[in-house]
């Protein structure tokens, strides 16, 4: 709807109004009449008529809006739906474009197109929800100040923004694969949305590496998805998962994937990624996992991408290949760099290591802390059953 709003807008602020409007109008209308044949397309209809009504009441209507409209392009009572992936691609490119800092590119796109609130992109960012507000209130102003155009840029453009829309649709998978707050550990909306940002992104672009990677990165934890909590919504760790209930399908689809970019050429960060889970859905058993192969992959992945979550997954592969010694060194040195302040995976981590070292107090110390910096029901339920076990006599 915000993507079809803003074809006719040209403003992001003003098709969020719009689009709002026709939610207000729609729990007044469907109470009396009904919810219509294609809720969808009457609430589309409903909010660029509001944006046109707004767009008619400014004072600059006439010089500005021969701008504003497409030309050529009569008004639909029905949007064709087969308009609205693109619509919300273009707008994904829109976000990602790069007169913004790499950063609030991600975060406004995360926030527009895919729905997520400001409060779990904060989290995601490790900064709080006033300063996030804030970033997504400026890149707006951004887009309009420097008029960015609202198309999918040209061959020779996308290089450019490519990663970002990639990174994009990772977080938002991210994002719903374990929901930084709320009861459930998953939100099947948001992973549902990426999948289908991710298919249709390699459509559009069939020959890039990076897409196919991320596609069957996002794949390979689609198949386990349903598996990752019990009947009663406990958070089950890998190691006590049911591999028969994975979905084969989608693991055989996604090694395809991999094995056809790692044919064509030196792999990116989503390709190596991608090849990592796909090790691990391959693995018969936990104890039969490949980790050597998946520690030689971490490596090449931190050496193309350094970052310090990158190097916090690498050392939990170091601890099944050299042992939970070796491991915790590195974690430690992740904890005096700071950049991982808040991010509770890394106690979490700590706290791993350090109960299968036997030091069982600073296990449960760990994992409190980690249990302190998570919003999530069923990650703190988990968290505090660790603790619990850890807890020396």
């Amino acid at each position: 709807m915000l993507a079809a709003t803003v074809r006719v807008t040209r403003d992001l602020d003003a098709a969020e109004e719009a689009v709002q409007e026709a939610y207000i109008r729609a729990l007044e209308t469907w109470a009396r009449d009904g919810v219509p044949d294609r809720p969808g397309a009457w609430l589309t209809t409903v909010a660029r008529h509001q944006s046109l009504n707004m767009m008619r009441r400014q004072e600059t209507l006439a010089t500005k809006l021969p701008l504003l409209l497409e030309p050529d392009a009569p008004e639909r009572l029905e949007p064709d739906p087969g308009m609205i992936p693109d619509d919300r691609l273009r707008l994904i490119f829109i976000c990602c474009h790069p007169a913004l800092a790499e950063e609030a590119q991600v975060a406004l796109t995360l926030r527009l197109v895919c729905g997520v609130a400001t409060p779990d992109i904060a989290q995601a960012f490790l900064v709080s929800e006033s300063t996030m507000a804030a970033r997504l209130t400026r890149a707006k102003k951004k887009i309009t100040a420097a008029r960015i155009p609202y198309a999918v840029p040209s061959v020779g453009d996308l290089p450019q923004r490519l990663d970002a829309v990639l990174t994009v649709i990772h977080l938002l998978y991210a994002t719903g694969h374990t929901a930084p707050s709320g009861i459930d550990l998953v939100r099947d909306e948001l992973t549902g949305r990426a999948l289908d940002l991710a298919r249709m992104l390699r459509q559009l672009l069939p020959v890039e590496r990076e897409v196919a990677g991320l596609l069957a990165l996002l794949l390979v934890h689609e198949a386990r998805r349903a598996t990752r909590t019990d009947t009663n919504g406990r958070l089950l760790r890998l190691e006590e998962q049911d591999r028969a209930a994975w979905d084969r399908e989608l693991i055989a689809e996604a090694d395809q994937l991999v094995v056809a970019a790692l044919k064509s050429g030196p792999p990116g960060r989503f390709t190596l990624q991608a090849a990592i889970a796909a090790l691990h859905a391959q693995a018969p058993s936990y104890a039969e996992t490949d980790w050597p192969q998946i520690l030689t992959l971490y490596g090449e992945l931190l050496r193309i991408w350094p970052s310090p979550v990158v190097a916090l997954n690498r050392a939990v592969a170091v601890s099944m290949v050299d042992g939970p010694e070796a491991a915790l060194a590195e974690v430690e040195v992740l904890e005096r760099d700071g950049r991982l302040a808040g991010y509770r995976y890394l106690p979490s981590t700590k706290a791993d290591l350090l109960h299968r070292l036997g030091r069982d107090a600073e296990a449960a110390e760990a994992y409190r802390d980690a249990l302190a910096l998570s919003d999530n029901a069923a990650e703190q339920e988990f968290l505090a059953e660790r603790a619990k076990l850890a807890r020396p006599p």
